[in-house]
This record gives structure tokens, sequence and C-alpha cells, in this order.
């Protein structure tokens, strides 16, 4: 089928589609993969390119499955073993499973150096893992020979070691090396000469490069720009040359720019004419020199391999010295070397033989983005080499006996091998709290499950929980999830097909969110039997929430995020790091009231507009109109109140709803008729009678310039497709608020069409009201606004009516408010905002989104792909093994990535900071002061205590948001002699609270200092009042 023929089930990709966009999608549609070794990186990348919806996967192996594989292979089982399964036709199946659209074959032929290598030339990608270099080097040079070459990716990991290769041939044409939108940059100025610069309106960054090109559109004056693009040199992150402007009209006004994407082409060698002079990725900047260490001890293992035809022992010392010395027979024949690091080398052959589920983890995501590079041109790819190691998991276990690595014929025998027998105990009887389980979730239930972090045998536990049911567009990321787990509950669900992985497991399952609501439940006895909590969230509120709940339980805390092929991941451990909530991102910019109401000038504004108007007239209005009813007592004597002169909070607007309230589906298209001239005609006559386009400000210069936009009315039409959505989505959710059926063939044009030629639309007068241009202004609330005296006498004639013709009836008090679904197709949300928006952008000559973008932004979507989530989750795991072992500072690793670039940023973890509130009295994020009270205890006794206990006076003490004592304040002081007890009120079962205490300042006029919260008992032992 012709790629742009191609139907993209939305329903399903929705999430990926922003990652990628459809082109991309298509390419992979089209493309068929082969892929060698089904261990843990080898399924790890079957996974994600299977989710990802390539046309066909053969997963090639020729190993049977062995008890090991089940502590790395997450797709092989027990029964697999049992009945002497080869490993690929364990996985196929259960690979094949993901994703309906994937056909997903198997081969288990040898390949060696003897093969017949011309069955690949039906492939698009080759990946190799599990093989031997001297294949890898065959297979390359066989792809890189091919015309158009077969792509190229090989990849190994080895105990703590890992590497990527990569040779997508001589040229490879990427379509969109970053994958960022391109942004509307509003102009300042142009200046005419020789160069002429641009200037950006209010200094905002352009965030171009030199050599870069962007195109001009609407510029006043030097209009020539038009519609052409020219090459950037970048002079400030506000301003730019474009070359010679001399010869141009003079710049008025207005006018913005956009980035023009250019495809760019990248070389490849194959691996042979690589292996001197690798170009490699530095992941971690406090070892630069790592990835050509981590080179030549690969090179020499894959020697050392060829010679013995074994990898090294676990614990051999000979065969580590062995190693060591090829390592620098080989680093001496490199053209590009850094100095051979011994300690490296060693653990590596200490751990050759083993696995880290994680770190195959973490390598398998970077390396599926590779993949999916491969086929689509989308993304810039690796050049040419990733290597990493993981050290520093293993640095702290070298004083261990050889015995504690050695195997012992379980499923965690290639874990032992490389974090030694007592760590896996430690894993085993772990108790983790982990919130959430999406995607991130499903990667990490999936890592404890190989880990056997939390089995039952040792009273160990996995504690998850999620609120929210599975839908369908989770099944491309949530691989724990098939078709018919929808809208069963994600935790339980995911704790069922952990299970499946590991049954030695224990997993407790709940349903709740993590908030202040559900403190009974996630109590501090609750978090004083974990071990460490994990997060697996999408939004910021509630990782800050957890966040306080760890550094007040003085819990470590594992937290990661993903927006598209952006990860990152932080680990916070009590008294060494900073906690989340030591650093703010900047609140997301709010778009300016007056802006979204009248001057909208990027798209962004009309989908927010469109947004707006579905929140208000199909959530908010039904759920003021129900909760008025329900709380006001019957319509007689609310009329009876208002006669009476008693205003009503909200009784102006749900009177007014009750007047107009359509009962039949005719009556639902003539509001929605009504709507299309107030919005797209009344409004613009009206912004023109206000502000003539000749109008001018103060200081002579246009009103209507750059960023406003003057605003076109529309005149109505039903034949125009847009128009016809509009009234028919409208119509619908009126429809459904006011519970009125109707047939489909209501909705035909010829139905429509015969109601509107009944429709009588009054002539347009121009009103008084102003309009609002500030920027700061912020939306007024109307039901708090007072009512004009017209306005209540309207209200209750209009009351008087509705009881008089008895529509006060219990249906017609009730209204059915909608809650805005962006992902069900069915229910016409989404045809309302795109309509709506893409008028209104018409309206103002804005460049309208298609239906996927305005989807996007309508309903705040986080773009998504399984490849980052799951690197982050990989990587997050790596270090739960370090705190579980106790590591020093030094060990943790924070990681940002991009895979999209590709970048792997590894960094320290930033340090706790110790605060001065004076006379050498310091205090962390992660202390708490603690006063022991009694029933009696007054606040005079709290602060003498205080002062007493840490040597500084309280001079303020704040429960919340209750100030308990400020001496400023009239009648404080009298409550110095107040109870504790009475002053806070705690409920019943309260056995503490934490109060905010300033204290005083060394020197007279200064600030109150602030002091870690001193968490106040009321019984001496600490027990419930």
């Amino acid at each position: 089928m012709a790629a742009d023929l191609m139907e993209i089930d939305d329903s399903l990709y929705s999430r990926q589609r922003y990652v990628l966009g459809d082109y991309a999608m298509h390419q992979m549609a089209q493309s068929s993969v082969f892929l060698s070794g089904m261990g843990g990186l080898g399924v790890e990348i079957a996974k994600n390119i299977v989710l990802a919806g390539v046309k066909a996967v053969t997963l090639h192996d020729t190993n049977q499955c062995e008890t090991r594989d089940l502590g790395s292979n997450f797709f092989i089982r027990k029964e697999d073993i049992l009945s002497q399964r080869r490993r690929v036709e364990a996985v196929c199946p259960r690979v094949a499973e993901l994703n309906p659209y994937v056909h997903v074959d198997m081969s288990s032929f040898a390949l060696d150096n003897n093969t017949d290598l011309s069955f690949l030339r039906k492939y698009q990608c080759v990946i190799l893992t599990e093989a031997r270099l001297s294949l890898q080097k065959r297979v390359n040079e066989f792809c890189h020979s091919q015309q158009p070459p077969i792509r190229f990716i090989s990849c190994d990991a080895f105990g703590i070691c890992v590497r990527v290769f990569c040779d997508f041939g001589e040229e490879f044409e990427v379509s969109d090396p970053t994958g960022e939108e391109p942004k509307e940059i509003f102009i300042q100025t142009i200046t005419q000469g020789d160069p002429g610069v641009v200037s950006c309106m209010d200094n905002q960054p352009h965030g171009l490069q030199t050599g870069q090109s962007v195109v001009f559109r609407e510029v006043s004056g030097m209009e020539e720009l038009n519609g052409t693009a020219r090459q950037v040199s970048v002079i400030s992150a506000h301003s730019f040359e474009i070359g010679d402007t001399s010869q141009l009209q003079p710049y008025a006004h207005g006018g913005f720019f956009v980035l023009v994407k250019t495809p760019k082409t990248y070389r490849f060698e194959t691996i042979e004419r690589q292996l001197c002079d690798p170009q490699v990725l530095t992941p971690d900047f406090s070892k630069p020199e790592a990835p050509l260490q981590i080179h030549a001890a690969l090179l020499a293992l894959d020697t050392f391999q060829e010679q013995h035809s074994r990898l090294p022992n676990i614990g051999c010392l000979q065969d580590a010295e062995a190693l060591l010395k090829l390592t620098e027979e080989v680093n001496a024949t490199l053209k590009n070397r850094a100095p051979v690091n011994s300690e490296l080398v060693r653990c590596l052959s200490r751990t050759a033989r083993g696995t880290l589920p994680p770190l195959a983890a973490a390598v398998g995501g970077v390396t599926s983005q590779e993949v999916l590079k491969a086929i689509t041109g989308k993304f810039a790819p690796l050049q040419q080499w990733l290597y990493l190691d993981v050290i520093e998991v293993v640095r702290p276990l070298q004083s261990l006996s050889a015995e504690e690595f050695f195997p012992r014929g379980d499923r965690y025998d290639g874990l032992r091998a490389c974090i030694g027998e007592s760590m896996c105990l430690e894993l085993h009887k772990l108790r983790v709290f982990m919130v959430g389980c999406g995607a991130i979730g499903c990667e990490m239930l999936k890592n404890f499950a190989l880990l056997g972090v939390g089995l039952a045998k040792t009273s160990g536990e996995v504690c998850i929980t999620d609120p929210d049911l599975i839908e369908k567009s989770n099944l491309n990321r949530q691989f724990l999830f098939r078709p018919h787990h929808i809208q069963k509950p994600k935790s339980t669900t995911a704790a069922e097909a952990t299970l499946d992985i590991n049954p030695e497991l224990q997993v407790d399952a709940h349903l709740n969110k993590v908030c202040p609501a559900t403190e009974s439940i996630y109590s501090d006895s609750f978090y004083s039997c974990l071990n460490i909590v994990v997060t697996a969230l999408d939004n910021v509120e509630a990782r800050r929430y957890v966040d306080s709940r760890c550094v007040s339980n003085q819990r470590p805390l594992l937290d990661s995020g993903t927006m598209g092929t952006k990860g990152h991941t932080e680990i916070i451990v009590p008294n060494m790091t900073e906690s989340y909530n030591s650093h703010r991102d900047p609140p997301e910019e709010e778009i300016p009231f007056c802006t979204l109401k009248s001057f909208p000038s990027v798209i962004e504004h009309t989908i927010q507009w469109a947004r707006d108007k579905f929140e208000n007239a199909f959530v908010h209005k039904p759920s003021m109109y129900n909760t008025f009813w329900q709380t006001q007592s019957p319509a007689e004597v609310v009329l009876q109140r208002m006669q009476a002169g008693e205003s009503l909070e909200g009784s102006f607007q749900v009177i007014k709803l009750l007047s107009r309230r359509p009962s039949q589906w005719e009556q639902c298209i003539t509001v929605a008729r009504l709507k299309f001239e107030k919005y797209f005609k009344r409004k613009a006559l009206q912004l023109l009678h206000s502000f003539p386009l000749d109008t001018r400000l103060k200081d002579g210069s246009l009103f209507w310039q750059s960023p406003k936009r003057p605003p076109t009315p529309i005149e109505f039409d039903l034949k125009e497709s847009l128009h016809f959505n509009f009234i028919v989505s409208t119509a619908r959710l009126y429809a459904g608020i006011y519970n009125i059926p109707y047939s489909e063939k209501d909705l035909s044009e010829e139905a429509v069409s015969r109601t509107l030629s009944d429709v009588k639309i009054p002539e347009y007068r121009p009103s008084q009201k102003s309009i609002e241009t500030d920027e700061s202004a912020k939306k007024p609330d109307q039901v708090k606004m007072p009512l004009s005296s017209e306005e209540e006498r309207e209200a209750i004639a209009q009351l008087e009516e509705a009881i008089a013709t008895d529509r006060v009836t219990p249906e017609w008090l009730q209204m059915g408010p909608l809650q805005f679904e962006k992902d069900n197709d069915a229910n016409g949300h989404m045809d309302f905002v795109t309509s709506a928006s893409a008028l209104r952008a018409r309206m103002y000559s804005i460049e309208p989104a298609d239906r996927l973008k305005t989807k996007r932004i309508a309903g705040k979507i986080i773009p998504a792909i399984a490849t980052a989530t799951a690197a982050v989750a990989g990587l997050v795991a790596l270090e739960l093994i370090k705190v579980v072992g106790g590591y020093g500072f030094e060990s943790f690793k924070n990681c940002f990535f991009n895979l999209a670039i590709p970048v792997v940023v590894l960094t320290e973890t930033a340090p706790v900071k110790q605060m001065l509130i004076r006379n050498n009295i310091y205090f962390s994020i992660w202390d708490c002061w603690t006063v022991f009270g009694h029933e009696d205890f007054t606040l005079s006794n709290f602060i003498n205590a205080v002062r007493e206990k840490y040597g500084i006076e309280p001079t303020m003490v704040v429960h919340g948001v209750k100030m308990l004592y400020v001496p400023v304040m009239p009648g404080h002081s009298k409550r110095l002699k107040l109870t504790m007890q009475k002053l806070i009120k705690p409920s019943v079962d309260r056995r503490y609270v934490d109060l905010t205490v300033s204290f005083a300042p060394e020197a007279d006029g200064d600030e109150d200092l602030a002091g870690p919260p001193v968490r106040y008992f009321f019984r001496p032992d600490g027990g419930t009042p």
C-alpha cells in the first residue's frame, strides 16, 4: 500500500505520532527488521520496535531456554525451560502480542562466518546482539555494500559494560535532525543595511544557530522579505543578521519568522574502518576517557573469546590479568586512545558472564531509537559508537570474596555475577512504594521482577498505586497491558503481569491517588515500613507532594520522567542530596485574558479559546446550574427571595439558562447557528467598531500591528464543511447536556439546512461595551459580579414565566455536565474544539492547525514513545541498586538524555545544602527538630523547650496556614498560656504536627530567620493523644 494512503490507528499511536510525525510512522509501517540474539538486550529492542509499529520483525536466536534467562529475558517463563524450548520460540508469540499491526516471525538457523547473507537483502535494518566481533564485521560489510545500504546496528552487553555501533551507509539523509517544532517569533525591527539586523519582539530568544535559515511572513513595509528564506548569522540571543536589506523598502511593523527545517546528510564507516579511530559519544563528562577505555577493553574481550572460546571466569584472577594484558596490546594499536583503566578491565573480567537487567533496558531503549532512525530518517543518528559503563554499581563490592558471585543455578545467576549474593538478598528484602503504573511504571515493574525486588519469601514487597483505567492509547508504551485489559485498573493488571515475569514477587496493588486526601492510608507509619519510594508520574504537582512526604519521613526517592525522546532521572537520598522540591521549574506562561478573548496571534491562542468555550458552556455552566438548584429551595421560593431583594449568587446566569433551555434537536441547531454568528461575525464587527483599522495609540503607532491581528467577519455558508462541522458538533454537545435525543439522519446536511432556513438572525447593532486591552488583567468572575437593577428585573421576569409555563420540573432543573475526553472521536468534543479553533484562526488570518495538533494542544498531551520510557526506567533501577547498597554520594548519577540528537548526560546529584541559622547552628531540608509535649503543655512551654534543646529562641510559630504565635498580632501574647492541644485542635488519631518556626535575627531590624520544621508530639512517648 502506498505510504500516503496508509491509515494510522490514532487510538493506538496518538502519543507516538506527536514524537515521530506521520511521514516517519508511514516509513516504519513499510520497513522490515532482522534482530539476532534473544537475550536481555535483544528482547528489550524487540519489545520497543514492535510497540513502535514497524511492518515486520524477524527474531533470530539459536539458544535453548536456561534458568538464568529468567533473570534477563522478561518473556521467558519457567515452563519454557522445563519443556526445553528454544528462546526464540518462547519469545516470538509474546512479542507478537504487543502490536497486532506488526508481523513477527522467528528464525533459528546458524548465523556464523559461513552463512550465506543474501537473505538479509529483504530487510531495511539488521541488528545483531550477542554476536562475536568477527560476525559483526562480516554482516556489517555485507549491509554496507548493498544498494541502497541495509542499515546496520550491533549492540553488546557484558556485565558492567555496553557498546552500541551504528552504520547507516556512505550517505544517510535525515529529514529532521532534532524533531523540535519551529516556533513563530514576532519581529520588533529589521534594519535597512548590509547586513540587515532582525530583532525579536519583547527580547524573546530566537534559539537559532548561525547557518540556519528562516522564512518571513506578514512583514509590513519590507514586504519583499515575505515568503523568502534567509540564512542567519547570530549576533545575540535576541537578534541576528540576514544579509543585505539595503535595497528593500524600509521596515514598517509586524511580521514573524520561522526556522526552515533543512535535511542533513550523515556519513558512516564500517566497524572495520572505525576500530582504530572510533567516533564516540561521551555520556559522562566526569570520566571523559571512559568511552575509549571501554572500546579497548571490549575489543580485548572479543580477542579473549576468540582465543579461549569462552568469557573470563567469575573471580578468576588469571583471566583478569590475561584480559588486562590483551587490553594493553589492543590499546597500543589504536590511533585514538586513552590510558588503560585497569580497575575497569578487572571489573569487566569479573562481571562479563553476568547481566544487569536495568543496563540492558537503558541501552535497549537507546538502541531501539537508533533502529527507528535507521528506517525513517527522522532524528540525528548515533555516530557511531556509544560506550557506557556502570562501574559505580560494582566498585564498592570488589573486596567481597569470589564465592559471593558464583552461580547457584537460579534465575539470579546473571545478576549475582555482577553484584554478589548479599546484594541480591538485600534486593529481595526490599519494601518499595511505587506511585503510578503507566509507561514508566510498567517498565519499572519489569526491572523489579528481573532484579527480584520485594520477594514474598524474604518479607519484601512492592506496593503500587494508580487510580487510572487502561485505555487503548496506553498499549503503545505500557507493555504489560493487552487489548483485553482495556478499561481495567492499571495497578492490578500491572501486578498480575509482573507476577507472570517473576512469581516470587509480593505485589500489593492499590487504586488510590497519593495526595493529602489519602494521608490516612499513606501515613507516616506506612512510610516507616518502606525502604524506598519510586515515582512514575506525569505531573509536577504529584511529584512535589510525594517528595515532601519522603523528606518528612526520611525516605530515598527515585524520580524520572519523559517527554517525547527526552528523559530525566533524579536520585534523592536523605541527608546526601537535594530533594525534588529544592529546584523549581519556571511556571508555565499563561496566555493573557485579553489575548484569548480579543487579540489572538498564534494558533495556540485559538485552540485554548475553543477549549475554554467548551469548558464554560458544557462543563462549568451545567455544573453551576445543578449546584444552584440542589442548594436553593424550590423555584417558587427562589422567586419570592429575589422579589424581596435578596441577592442569590449565580441566580442571573442560572435563570438565563433555564429560560433559554432548548427541548428539541432543532432548537440545538438554532443555538449553534446563533453561536456561530456571535463568535465569528459579531465579535469581529464589534472589535472593528471599537478599534477601526486606522486606530492609533498615544505614541502614534498603529493599534492593529503585530502581534495584534485585525479580525475579518465570517459570513455563514452551510456548504463550507468547517461551518457545517461547527454547527453539528455544537448542537450535539448542547443536546448532550440537555439530554435531547437525535438520530443519525438529523445530522445530515439536508436536515440541518432545513432547520437553519427557519432561523432568524437578529440585525447586528454595535455595543458600547469596553474591550479589555490590558495584558495583565484577569478574567472577571461573572457569578460574583453585582447585578444591575435591569438584570435583576429580567431574571425575575424570566423565572416568573418559567414557573407559569410549568418549566420548573425536576428534569428541567437538571443538566448533564460533560467531561472533556480527547481520545473518543465519537463524542464530538474534538470536533467542536477543532472547528471552533479553525474558524477563529480564519477570522484572524492565523495559519490553522490540523485535528492532530489541535488535539495535542487542547488535550495537553505529552508526546511519548516506548524507547525513552524503557531508558529512564533502566537508569533509575541501576540507581536503586546503589541506594540499597548504601553507597556514597559520589556513586549516584542523575541523567538527562535526548535520544533524538542523540545526547546522554550523566551527572553527579546535587549535594544537600547546609543553611546557617546563626551561631554555628545549621540545618538542611532533611532536618526536623522535635519537641515532646503532654496534655497541659502550653505554647510558652513549647517556645522554652525549643530554646533549651536547640539554643535559639522562636519568634513566630505557624501551623500550615494558621498563625499560632506572631508577637506583633493583637492578642497573641495571651496565647502563650494556652495549651498546644487547644491551639492546634488535632484530630483524635493525630500523634504530631509539623510546625514552621522562625527565629530572632542576630541584629535588630533584620528579618526573622527560617529554620527546619519542628515536629511537636502531643504525648511524651510520641503516641496518639
